[in-house]
């Protein structure tokens, strides 16, 4: 199994909020930094930081996260999460709920492929694909 695991600089909570809103997931755990045992104490100024975020949603998929320090954060690349719907109807309103405050790299829309297909970033970073296949595919 692939679970994909982001790192956020310094909105995890609030990318994972929005996505359970957006994806229907449900929130498994969300540790801040605070809760990490005594011996292992949270660098000063990120004990509200999420040291990991872990999501079900309904089609089984895990999506799992942190915020990352700000020495070790990279701008997500070379990659992106794809989503796949049976309903366009609702992959159109995923997508335009994905892209709401980011970007639209591919519109949504009919392709030889889907009977709907676009990519996105979102207001957080992360490059999105939401996929609807055409039958047979």
């Amino acid at each position: 199994m692939l679970n994909p695991y982001l790192f956020y600089q310094d909105n995890c909570e609030a990318a994972f909020n929005y996505y359970a809103k957006v994806l229907g997931g449900k929130i498994d755990a969300m540790m801040r930094a605070s809760d990490a045992p005594p011996e292992v104490p949270a660098t000063p100024g990120r004990e509200k930081m999420i040291m990991h975020a872990r999501m079900s949603l309904p089609d089984g998929t895990v999506l799992m996260a942190s915020d990352s320090p700000a020495e070790h954060f990279q701008k997500p690349q070379g990659f992106a999460i794809s989503i796949t719907v049976k309903d366009p109807v609702d992959g159109e309103r995923k997508f335009n709920a994905l892209a709401d405050g980011g970007s639209v790299t591919m519109p949504f829309s009919k392709t030889f492929w889907a009977k709907g297909f676009g990519m996105c970033i979102d207001k957080f970073g992360i490059p999105w694909m939401v996929n609807c296949p055409a039958e047979g595919m």
